[in-house]
């Protein structure tokens, strides 16, 4: 399927061109489905589920519920590619079973699943922190890009969304998904102004009951700021955002935070107790105020997203547009 066409498709299906991103430990079928329901692309990480036949139960449950719900292929599957990762052949044999019409890619190159998943007619998404990932991920062939920008919740970027999708449009014109502080309808609009054809919002749906964390993450989610998110590479050894609050709860002392971490997802499914307790967010955490459904998420970002289409229009006319 050609790429342009891939994104028209959706748009013919969508009520916000928007992406539930997804998130470690946070998204699961639940919020998959409820995402696209919604009428937006419901997008989980194929490590959430903790063995493969865990991930072998899920998978036909969304394919079921959203096929019964006439929301066939609004979804979308993440999986890593990082060579320490030790189940990717296995998830990508799944994958070419249940045939997700967007597989995205992070952390490696998008082509060790790109043929695979051309052959049954899919699209693979790669996730890129900066341009010359993003000119790597073009090369290697990839269908469409995610531009993972500062203000990321857990892995995040470095650079501003205003001049990352600059710089990556200069040589780019297919497929461009953007992710990075985007937390209300008007991020959402503004995100479409600068040149994405779609927003991914995470921290925004962690506090549904929809997802799968605790009760306390969705608490301190809700009464955290956007000054409460510290940026460390000891947790993960990659760059990623968490909030202050569990980082302390955790016993990270500042002189912990400094360290860097060795990279290495081998273990990913053996140990998950730290994540457990240690809770990721991003910059546009200050949107989520209460706790909230993800359909009444959904209606909140459509009516901000109204509105700033509303001013944008108007701003048309103002009398120095010209």
């Amino acid at each position: 399927m050609a790429s342009r066409a891939l994104v028209d498709e959706l748009y013919g299906k969508l009520r916000l061109p928007v992406f539930a991103a997804p998130m470690f430990l946070i998204s699961g079928p639940d919020l998959v489905i409820a995402a696209a329901k919604a009428g937006i692309i419901g997008a989980f990480p194929a490590p959430n589920a903790r063995t493969i036949e865990d991930l072998r139960a899920w998978l036909p449950r969304i394919t079921g519920e959203l096929a019964d719900a006439g929301k066939d292929g609004m979804w979308a599957i993440n999986m890593i590619v990082h060579k320490t990762y030790e189940r990717f052949d296995a998830e990508l044999d799944l994958i070419c079973e249940y045939k997700p019409k967007i597989v995205i890619t992070a952390l490696g190159s998008p082509k060790r699943p790109l043929e695979r998943v051309h052959a049954y007619g899919g699209a693979v998404f790669s996730d890129v922190i900066n341009p010359q990932q993003a000119r790597k991920a073009a090369d290697a062939g990839a269908d469409g890009l995610i531009l993972v920008g500062h203000g990321a919740g857990g892995h995040t970027g470095q650079y501003s969304l205003f001049a990352f999708i600059e710089e990556v449009r200069s040589f780019w014109d297919g497929p461009l998904i953007v992710g990075g502080a985007i937390g209300s309808g008007r991020a959402v609009r503004a995100a479409l102004t600068l040149g994405a054809d779609f927003a991914y919002m995470g921290t925004r749906f962690i506090a549904t009951p929809e997802s799968q964390v605790s009760d306390r993450n969705r608490e301190m989610l809700v009464r955290s700021q956007m000054t409460d998110i510290v940026t460390t590479t000891a947790i993960t050894g990659i760059a990623s955002n968490w909030m202050k609050e569990s980082l302390d709860e955790a016993g990270f002392t500042a002189e912990m935070l400094e360290e860097k971490k060795k990279i290495d997802f081998g273990n990913l499914h053996g140990d998950t107790k730290a994540w457990k307790n240690i809770w990721g967010a991003g910059h546009g955490i200050g949107n989520t105020r209460e706790i909230q459904t993800v359909q009444g998420v959904v209606d909140q970002l459509a009516e901000e997203y109204r509105i700033a289409s509303v001013e944008a229009e108007a701003l048309n006319s103002w009398p120095h547009a010209a």
